[in-house]
């Protein structure tokens, strides 16, 4: 697994979303790793990290990612993760919470997918078979962004179709039947005995605010922030202030 450790002290640990890497975090982990040491994730099949296995789930993306701390000798961390990313979390919340300092759940959801999704899903799956993983980059990220203000985003955009094009196309689709059929954790959220931060999105087309509402309010410890015009990418669309509600989340839960 490709991954980048930078800083000292507590362990957070930033997973990526679909047909995203590394990359996608590196001004917040600078921002980060001044305070906190910072572990960034390729997920299998994503940037740099090989896919072994074409046997792909939420919970063998989890155990990925606790190999990978158990191999640093890491016992404790915080998690946040990017849409795909949080559905890891959870999954890794549920398998080893006593891992677990805290979630972070960035413009993702502890729902499963309804029947429109999952039909979405499945489109999406036929599309790539017949067209390529390159075509359905350039159709797939654009939409990620607030509509009204994205032109302001073109070279992340840009960079981000880059990434996604170059993504091993047995990983997406895998990762797309994965997302497709993972279960529902809202357990997760209920019964959780460590702190959850929830960044979302007014304008976010991929976790639509309504349903963001329904599940920020079932922990028992919940941090929550909204940030109007911002879609699903609200590190680079709200950068800085995604970046101060992070490390003020995280500095509240050093202090607990």
């Amino acid at each position: 697994m490709n991954y980048s450790d930078v800083g000292q002290g507590e362990v957070v640990v930033l997973v990526h979303g679909f047909c995203e890497d590394i990359t996608l975090w590196e001004e917040l982990q600078n921002v980060l790793s001044v305070h906190y040491r910072v572990i960034a994730v390729d997920l299998p099949g994503f940037g740099e990290s090989r896919l072994i296995d074409a046997t792909i789930s939420i919970e063998s993306f989890a155990d990925s990612i606790q190999q990978l701390l158990k191999d640093l000798n890491i016992t404790r961390c915080h998690f946040i993760g990017h849409s795909l990313g949080g559905y890891v979390g959870l999954a890794f919340g549920e398998r080893y919470n006593h891992n677990l300092l805290s979630l972070g759940l960035f413009h993702s959801t502890a729902f499963a997918d309804g029947e429109e999704k999952k039909i979405n899903r499945n489109k999406t799956i036929a599309f790539i078979e017949a067209h390529g993983v390159a075509t359905f980059a350039q159709s797939f990220v654009p939409p990620l962004f607030n509509s009204h203000t994205k032109a302001k985003y073109e070279f992340e955009i840009d960079r981000i179709t880059k990434v996604a094009k170059n993504t091993d196309p047995l990983a997406v689709i895998e990762t797309t039947k994965a997302m497709r059929d993972r279960v529902d954790r809202t357990h997760i959220l209920k019964e959780a005995l460590f702190p959850i931060l929830f960044i979302i999105g007014k304008d976010d087309g991929a976790v639509p605010l309504s349903s963001s509402l329904e599940q920020c309010y079932l922990p028992k410890d919940s941090t929550i922030h909204i940030y109007a015009d911002c879609g699903h990418m609200g590190m680079l669309e709200k950068q800085k202030e995604t970046q101060s509600a992070i490390l003020s989340f995280l500095k509240y839960v050093s202090a607990l």
